[in-house]
């Protein structure tokens, strides 16, 4: 097969390329971009006295890789562009740009530093100077100088207390940074004005063990003279509502707030205000704010200017309290904050059957709404949030369980005022409105979507416009869930970081998004809270206390988000900070487990599979929960293994080797025949057997000929749960049977991934009938509508349909695979995907039996193209393919 080449193709795409970048690049062959530190953009907080720096190459030349960069680092931006004063510079041969460590001299606490980057090519071409990027060290223990501060007494009262502390900014300023941290949530002003468009900060860990703070360049909002800080505290996931039986205070009864104000003069002295017992605090308007019932606002108690210079009623304001410092680590902020993203104008404002006042947004979402109203003082509206609406059309709520979530807010005089919550939210697409006064428009409501501050990394779309809005309700699952931990769902009195969910997603979430920074703080509470021996809890961070053992395919979060996010980033250091965690969760599987087989404790199995109603001849879709714990076992230990490879742990690599061999052993004897049988032949039992290698080779094929029999049995519809499904079309792919895994991906009635978008989901649903199809809902105390886990299929759909594929000996798309298998009558398909290097796009259109590729490879990365008719290494650049099918 030759390449498909048209000359005049190929200088229209090359001039519109041209088009689009910067006059600069467009000068140069060669240019750098989009510098980061920790995966981060100009963090404010670095821990680590060795940070790593990661930079993207853009060349209008193809097959261009690094051949060698410069980098220089200072702690003035002037003087580092004038190449003086450098804390390091280095010179480097070779091709490593992602995640290069810092070797020059010690950092300090709480400085800034500047860098830069230039790099040449294998064509001789040298890059300029990057654009200056800085990052902020963090404050180290030592450097802590400010108290605890609290409300006098018992923090009993529902109301959140606000903060107050004026002081006096006399000499010119050259920097201010706010170091801040709460027990409980918190949200700072200065002068008047947040200090940061940060949400829920300082964000939900393992509480007991670490407490991250957040660290805000303030130098702007600051004036020559008198200003004031002021802080409002809620209750948030540590003093609130957590868990399940109405469970409070899980981490602590009182709200704290500890915060350190450092600035630094021209002169070159600095000056700390700090909390301490000088602070006063009086409660405010917020009556009452919880994650899972919402927020009480009563306006006529808003104490005006009380964050701002002027105000003078803070002698009527009561002393503070202080607090022990507590024994968990005060740690940087190392994940992306919350913030708002997408607004949503209201569709329509209608009654329902019931005569309910509703608002439709149009899509699920999570966050809250922004609300206008105006009417007399005292009038309390209520807002209630719901995902769906009855058959009949009347909103329904049964499904959030014992969650209000609801928002109330009292009217103060007869002005217009816009109203939104501080410290909760909620997972809706209907909002019921009660007591507004006059007539409620589309006009008067706004639906915020938050979520925590990924970059999109992923696009996908093809000819079919199911699967778009397949791939929509994938990345919107995504956003409502991602809320600074990866929650179940966002709506009802649970949100919480369910590992099964959790790491059955991992990879199509590095797809969607640059979730490195996301993961990389969830997986230290992963951490935190594995018990001593090995265990790891059904959710983190753990507030439904110590379990007894741990479930196959949830405490396996371990070892497969680690791995997961190691070959999509190519972060060897995640490898090394969890490896312990790693090696001790195998450890435990062998501790309980006899002669090699895990068939003890407790677990969810295949948690949600599809129930067929009156199944009588041996299909159903129940699969025996030891076998699938087996299969995991096998998979977390051949995860450690392959960790301990890259690490260069070869006494591990042979001691974890031997085990999986017995582990495999065990699985045979135990759970399959001696023609390749399993004991249960359900989909789930065949797909893990096979994704795992737990069956001898020659019997693969046959096991997986037996799928492809049980999925026809079924009329080409799934009936896999939570655990199954993330593997199951990968596997028929690989087995030669991509048609089926098509099949199963087309399919539009239940069960199916289909079947929600044709009842009108923008999410994925936690059940594969969370509406029935007359119109009826499932159990309402498991049926969320904004539930990830179905939408693992992303990740087949990028590697397959698309054809983007990392590859795992060179991590972070090093090294890329592009080989779409088109299928399901789909004409043409794209993606992008935005990797450590830049950015990989695969195009396809279908054409009378002929495939016509365009593919697109960033520079210094290579790719292996692999088409029906040949295979092709290339390098950067966009290329054309036809292939006949």
């Amino acid at each position: 097969m030759a390449p498909f080449i048209n000359t005049l193709l190929q200088k229209v795409m090359i001039s519109g390329f041209i088009c689009i970048l910067s006059i600069s690049t467009f000068a140069q062959k060669l240019s750098v971009t989009d510098l980061k530190v920790e995966h981060l953009k100009n963090p404010m907080a670095i821990e680590t006295d060795s940070p790593r720096f990661s930079w993207k190459i853009r060349s209008s030349v193809k097959n261009t890789i690094q051949s060698a960069y410069e980098i220089r680092v200072g702690r003035d931006k002037a003087a580092m562009n004038a190449g003086k004063d450098l804390v390091w510079k280095a010179a480097v041969s070779g091709d490593q740009s992602v995640l290069i460590k810092y070797e020059g001299a010690a950092l300090q606490s709480k400085k800034r530093y500047f860098w830069q980057i230039r790099v040449k090519d294998n064509h001789g071409n040298t890059s300029a100077w990057s654009e200056p990027a800085f990052f902020q060290m963090g404050i180290s223990p030592m450097d802590w100088t400010a108290t605890w501060i609290k409300v006098a007494g018992k923090d009993t009262a529902a109301r959140s207390p606000l903060f107050r502390k004026e002081f006096v900014v006399n000499k010119k300023l050259k920097s201010a940074i706010a170091y801040v941290t709460a027990k409980g949530l918190y949200e700072a002003r200065i002068n008047g004005q947040r200090v940061s468009d940060t949400y829920f900060a300082p964000g939900w860990t393992s509480y007991r063990d670490h407490l991250q703070y957040q660290v805000y360049d303030v130098t702007t909002i600051l004036k020559s003279g008198s200003n004031v800080f002021g802080v409002s505290l809620g209750n948030g996931w540590y003093k609130g509502r957590i868990g399940f039986g109405n469970q409070h205070n899980f981490y602590g009864d009182t709200r704290g707030l500890l915060l350190q104000l450092v600035m630094e003069y021209t002169d070159g002295t600095t000056e700390t205000v700090q909390t301490d017992e000088s602070w006063k605090y009086a409660y405010g308007p917020i009556m009452a704010s919880d994650i899972y019932d919402g927020e009480i606002y009563d306006a006529r108690l808003e104490i005006s200017g009380w964050d701002n210079i002027g105000y003078r009623e803070d002698n009527k304001w009561n002393a503070v309290g202080t607090m022990e410092k507590g024994s968990e680590k005060l740690v940087a902020m190392s994940g992306p904050p919350v913030k708002k993203h997408e607004k949503f104008k209201a569709l329509k404002v209608f009654k329902t059957p019931a005569g309910e006042t509703v608002v439709d947004f149009g899509q699920n979402l999570v966050g809250w709404v922004m609300l206008k109203a105006k009417g007399a003082a005292g009038t309390k509206i209520t807002l209630s949030h719901a995902e769906v609406l009855t058959k009949e059309g009347n909103f329904y709520t049964t499904n959030l369980r014992s969650a209000k979530a609801q928002d109330i807010y009292i009217l103060k005089e007869n002005t217009e005022q816009v109203f939104e919550p501080h410290f909760t939210f909620q997972g809706f697409r209907y909002v019921k409105v009660e007591g507004y006064p006059g007539e409620l428009t589309t006009e008067d409501l706004t639906a915020v979507a938050l979520y925590s501050a990924m970059e999109t990394t992923g696009k996908f779309a093809t000819s079919n416009s199911l699967l778009n809005q397949l791939q929509h309700n994938i990345q919107w699952g995504q956003k409502g869930n991602f809320l600074d931990v990866p929650t179940d769902c966002p709506q009802r009195d649970e949100r919480l970081g369910w590992t099964g969910d959790a790491q059955a997603f991992a990879n199509t979430a590095a797809y969607n998004m640059d979730v490195a920074g996301f993961f990389t703080k969830w997986l230290k509470d992963v951490k935190a809270d594995q018990q001593p021996n090995g265990s790891i809890p059904h959710v983190i961070p753990n507030v439904l206390g110590a379990n007894d053992g741990a479930s196959a395919g949830w405490a396996d979060v371990a070892t497969i988000i680690p791995w997961d996010m190691y070959v999509a980033y190519g972060d060897r250091q995640m490898l090394e900070t969890q490896f312990e965690s790693m090696r001790k969760w195998v450890d435990y599987i062998s501790s309980v487990a006899k002669n090699n087989l895990w068939n003890s404790g407790f677990h969810f199995g295949d948690w949600l599979f599809y129930r067929p109603h009156d199944d009588n001849d041996g299909r159903a879709a129940v699969t025996d929960k030891y076998l699938i714990a087996q299969t995991f076992y096998a998979h977390s230990t051949q995860l450690l293994i392959n960790a301990a490879k890259v690490l260069g742990k070869q006494e591990d690599v042979a001691k974890y080797s031997a085990l999986l061999a017995n582990i495999k052993s065990a699985f045979v004897k135990e759970y399959m025949t001696t023609t390749g049988r399993l004991v249960s032949g359900t989909q789930t039992a065949y797909v893990l057997a096979l994704q795992f290698d737990m069956l001898p080779e020659e019997l693969r094929a046959a096991s997986a000929n037996r799928l492809v029999a049980n999925i026809r049995d079924y009329g080409n519809h799934l009936t896999t749960g939570f655990l199954g499904t993330p593997y199951l079309c990968h596997v028929l792919t690989r087995f030669g049977h991509n048609d089926v895994a098509y099949d199963l991906l087309m399919q539009e009635s239940y069960p199916s991934w289909l079947y929600p978008v044709k009842m009108g989901a923008t999410t994925i649903w936690e059940r594969w009938d969370g509406i029935k199809p007359d119109g009826s809902f499932q159990t309402p105390d498991m049926n969320s509508y904004n539930h990830y886990a179905y939408g693992a299929i992303g990740d087949w759909m990028y590697r397959t349909i698309a054809g983007i594929n990392s590859v795992a000996e060179e991590p972070g798309y090093k090294s890329i695979i592009i080989a779409p298998k088109p299928g399901g009558k789909i004409t043409n398909a794209a993606a992008e995907l935005e990797t450590p290097y830049g950015p990989v796009k695969s195009a396809w259109t279908l054409e009378n039996g002929v495939l016509k590729l365009e593919v697109t490879i960033p520079a210094n990365t290579k790719a292996k193209v692999i088409l029906p008719e040949t295979t092709r290494e290339i390098g950067s650049g966009t290329y054309y393919f036809e292939s006949k099918l």
